[in-house]
C-alpha cells in the first residue's frame, strides 16, 4: 500500500503509533510531505529512525528546508570558531522563535558524525514527487505550486515556490490531477478534501493528530 502523512514536527512517538495504526510493513511505501523537524522533542530521533527506512520518502517542508541551512552554519560556526554575521543570528534566532529551538537543542547534543547525517538527510529530501496509483494521477508537494503552469515542468521551479503558495481548496491546481498537501492544518483536525486537492496536516504540532492516507483506498488513519 501507499501512505501519506505530512507535518510531523518531532514527535516521534507519534510517528511510531501511526506506523503500529497501519501495520507498516516493508512492502509499503510511505511519502511524508515535509516539516519533519521543529517545535517537538524528538526531531533527531525521527530523522534517525527515517534515514534507514528504504520504503519511505520525505518530501521537503520549509521548517526541514530552513533547519538544513541554519544547522549547517551552525555546524560550521563550531568547527572554524568564528563568529556568526549579523544576517545569519538574525535569521537564526528567527528560526528558534518560530520551532527551531528544541532541533537546534538536540542537533548540539550530536556528536560530529550523527550531524553530519542528519544534515545530508535534510539536504536530499526532495520537493516534490508524482505518482500514479490506480490510475489516478497525483502530485505531493508540501504546501502548493506558486503560479503553477501546467506547461512549466515542476523541476523548474524554484524550492520557494513549493513552500510560499498554501493550496486553496476551492480550486483544482493541476487538470486531471489530485494535489496532496500539509502545511496548513486543517479546521476539522482530519483529513479534508477539496477541488482535485486532498490536505493531510491535521494538527499534530498543535497537540492535534497525525493524519495517514492510504492512496489505494482512501482509507484515513489518525494518531
Amino acid at each position: 500500500m501507499t501512505y501519506v502523512i505530512s507535518d510531523i514536527h518531532g514527535d516521534y512517538t507519534k510517528f511510531k503509533a501511526l506506523l503500529a495504526e497501519i501495520d507498516f510493513r516493508p512492502s509499503d511505501i510511505l511519502y511524508i510531505l515535509g516539516d519533519v523537524v521543529d517545535f517537538g522533542e524528538e526531531s533527531m530521533e525521527l530523522i534517525a529512525d527515517l534515514s534507514v527506512r528504504v520504503n519511505v520518502y520525505c518530501i521537503a517542508g520549509e521548517h526541514d528546508f530552513l533547519a538544513a541551512r541554519m544547522l549547517a552554519g551552525f555546524s560550521k560556526m563550531l568547527e572554524s570558531g568564528a563568529s556568526p554575521d549579523p544576517e545569519f543570528v538574525a535569521e537564526m534566532t528567527a528560526w528558534v522563535q518560530n520551532g527551531g529551538q528544541p532541533t537546534l537543542e538536540a542537533f548540539r547534543a550530536l556528536n560530529a558524525e550523527e550531524r553530519e547525517g542528519v544534515l545530508e538527510y535534510l539536504e536530499d529530501m526532495t520537493l516534490f514527487e508524482e505518482l500514479e496509483i490506480k490510475g489516478r494521477e497525483y502530485i505531493l508537494v508540501h504546501a502548493g505550486i506558486a503560479d503553477f503552469d501546467p506547461d512549466t515542468d515542476l523541476y523548474d521551479y524554484e524550492p520557494e515556490d513549493f513552500f510560499s503558495s498554501p493550496l486553496s481548496a476551492d480550486a483544482a491546481l493541476a487538470e486531471g490531477k489530485t494535489v496532496v498537501v500539509g502545511h496548513v492544518p486543517t479546521k476539522s483536525g482530519k483529513i479534508e478534501r477539496g477541488e482535485g486537492s486532498i490536505f493531510l496536516d491535521c494538527g499534530a504540532a498543535e497537540g492535534g493528530s497525525l493524519g495517514c492516507l492510504c492512496l489505494e483506498n482512501g482509507k484515513e488513519f489518525y494518531a
